[in-house]
């Protein structure tokens, strides 16, 4: 299994060769731009997504008009072609899209362009190598930069370098890969096959044997940006979009300025808005697998992000990418800890009573409260959907056991117990509520 860690750590640039790296990303962004316009929607309304093609027609052009190494020219085709795929497929969904265009201060490295060492990095640019050492605090135990970036288990992988221009620091966004092998016996010529199947046979029923516990996760565009089904509520959308508009009035006031201090101002509050979502992603990512780790979930439910923006009021692309971006950071985190994110079918999770079943649309009286017409169940809807989300996914891993005997218990994660897809409901040690209507959520909102 391939475990994917990103290690952000600043470095250490002497003042002589700061310009060497913002002349790097000024013609890194210029082969990107360049490749965008010439593959979107050219020629004849056609966009080209092919990363050979656009290096075919471009790589040698680009590399007469830049001063880049050939790795980093060929990695500012594929970033303008990669984004021109996304553009293509929000295209075909009937969806309003233009032009890729890259501002971003950033530059991607591999170990063509990059040299990685556990104290410093050496770095192509336009005029040479630039060694930069890392700015690495004195006490590293329990931080990214000790379990990732100093560990002789993870390798270096393609990285991103970034500059922070209120502080005027470079960072690196070091993307770092442990590969865990499954330790295997030697065998020898006269194995049988049936001692393979029974072997594999065994390892299937071992399988079957484990339990699977589901945490279930809404995602919502206002009130909390997540909530689970054991009642916690994960972060505020409603300040995230408070942020948002206030970034776009600043920017809106700076674009009628027209100035060039104007412009470098848009794009230092374009990275610094990028660098606080990231942050709020991140903490809602650790919030969601800490709930997870503590009720011994071996699985972690969300909807089904495609076409989200069509299947939520109010959703924009902001929250579609937010959204995406969230899970993404959960599904890779969660595999340190031996913990499956999945998506399920978001169909009627809003409508159906995760108590009796019972499913109709007047079942949810507002955005944030529903009321079964049949049992009269009451709850948050945000809180009765994560349940539905949980159950979808528990009925998919129950349907996919191979055991004769029914497989091994399948429940969903409560606030105070589990419940399976009978409807048992098992109370948890250091609970005293009985059964699942008191089952109610946290009244702590984590991270309002």
């Amino acid at each position: 299994m391939e475990v994917i860690r990103t290690v952000k750590v600043k470095l250490d640039v002497h003042d002589k060769r700061c310009n060497d790296l913002h002349q790097t990303k000024n013609q890194f962004l210029h082969c990107a731009n360049t490749t965008a316009e010439w593959a979107w929607r050219h020629p004849n309304n056609y966009c080209v997504t092919s990363k050979q093609k656009a290096e075919n027609a471009l790589y040698e052009r680009l590399r007469n008009e830049t001063e880049l190494t050939a790795n980093l020219v060929q990695k500012g085709i594929r970033r303008a072609i990669e984004a021109t795929k996304s553009g293509v497929a929000r295209l075909k969904k009937g969806d309003n899209t233009s032009q890729p265009h890259f501002d971003a201060w950033s530059v991607v490295y591999d170990k063509r362009s990059a040299t990685f060492h556990r104290d410093h990095v050496s770095l192509s640019t336009v005029n040479g190598r630039v060694e930069c050492d890392y700015v690495i605090p004195n006490n590293v135990e329990g931080t990214p930069i000790g379990k990732y970036l100093l560990n002789e288990d993870y390798e270096f992988r393609m990285s991103t370098l970034q500059y922070d221009r209120p502080t005027e620091s470079f960072y690196l966004h070091a993307r770092m890969r442990r590969v865990e092998s499954n330790e295997q016996s030697t065998t020898t010529s006269d194995i049988h096959q049936t001692e393979s199947d029974a072997a594999h046979q065994n390892a299937q029923r071992s399988e079957d044997a484990k339990h699977r516990t589901v945490l279930g996760v809404d995602l919502n565009v206002d009130g909390s940006l997540a909530v689970t089904s054991t009642g916690t509520f994960i972060g505020n959308a409603d300040e995230m979009n408070h942020r948002r508009r206030e970034f776009e009035k600043t920017r809106g006031s700076m674009q009628q300025t027209g100035t060039r201090s104007a412009h470098l101002s848009i794009q230092s509050i374009n990275d610094r808005e990028h660098r606080w979502m990231q942050d709020e992603l991140h903490r809602a990512s650790n919030q969601i697998l800490e709930d997870a780790r503590d009720h011994g979930c071996t699985h972690i439910a969300f909807e089904n992000l495609t076409d989200i923006r069509k299947r939520m009021a109010g959703a924009k692309r902001f929250h579609a990418w937010a959204f995406r971006r969230l899970y993404q950071y959960v599904k890779y985190k969660a595999q340190m800890y031996s913990i499956e994110a999945e998506q399920v079918s978001p169909v009627y999770t809003s409508q159906r009573c995760s108590s009796c079943g019972f499913t109709h649309e007047s079942n949810r009286r507002s955005k944030h409260q529903f009321v079964c017409r049949k049992c009269e169940y009451e709850l948050n809807a945000d809180y009765n959907a994560s349940k539905n989300i949980a159950r979808k996914l528990l009925k998919t891993l129950h349907s996919g056991q191979t055991s004769s005997g029914g497989g091994a218990p399948c429940q969903c994660a409560l606030t105070s117990g589990t419940l399976n897809l009978n409807g048992d409901y098992t109370a948890s040690v250091d609970s005293t509520a009985e059964g699942e209507s008191t089952d109610k959520p946290t009244t702590e909102v984590v991270g309002n």
